[in-house]
């Protein structure tokens, strides 16, 4: 008697798993996005970071990485050529200049990424109104049912990927 029940429960859990897939593609299908990407892909976004990357403090702080990454490279060369006739005390010196170098190399990277990425977050602020209505309308003319932020799947084929079409109705509304 207990296997015929469980037999049965077997089987209607097996009918059940299977119907639900189906359930699930008859409400519409899924879809994922990555709307930050969506966004700063746009011409408007490369347009206002290239504005911030052209202003004079943004210039000046990015000559100054690129300057600190040459010496700092240079010092390593020089660290890895020359280590094995050096003296203990040499040796700890070369260090602490790597160290003093690395670390202001960086604090100026530090201050490159918070300026791009306070226009980023600016962006992101302006046009999320107009990524909302292209969202909306995106899932009213695909028949999408389930629509997911990219950072919370694990794994998505790159067919499931909207970003792309967000990125091309936000360059048509930003250039009207």
């Amino acid at each position: 008697m207990e296997s015929t029940v469980s037999r049965v429960l077997k089987t209607v859990l097996i009918v059940a798993a299977l119907a639900f897939p189906a359930l699930g593609w008859a409400q519409g299908k899924i879809a994922v996005v990555n709307v930050e990407q969506a966004i700063l892909q746009t011409d408007y976004a490369q347009k206002r970071l290239g504005e911030e990357r052209d202003r004079v403090e943004y210039k000046s702080d990015k000559d100054e990485f690129d300057r600190l990454k040459e010496e700092f490279d240079s010092l390593v060369q020089e660290f890895q050529k020359d280590a094995a006739v050096m003296s203990q005390e040499q040796q700890l010196a070369a260090r602490k200049r790597l160290a003093s170098k690395q670390a202001d190399l960086e604090h100026v990277a530090g201050k490159l990424q918070t300026t791009e990425q306070e226009v980023g977050q600016a962006l992101l602020q302006e046009m999320s109104p107009k990524v909302q209505e292209v969202l909306q309308e995106l899932i009213a003319s695909e028949g999408i049912g389930l629509l997911l932020q990219r950072g919370s799947v694990i794994h998505a084929d790159a067919g499931y990927s909207i970003t792309a079409k967000v990125t091309d109705k936000l360059n048509q509304a930003f250039a009207n």
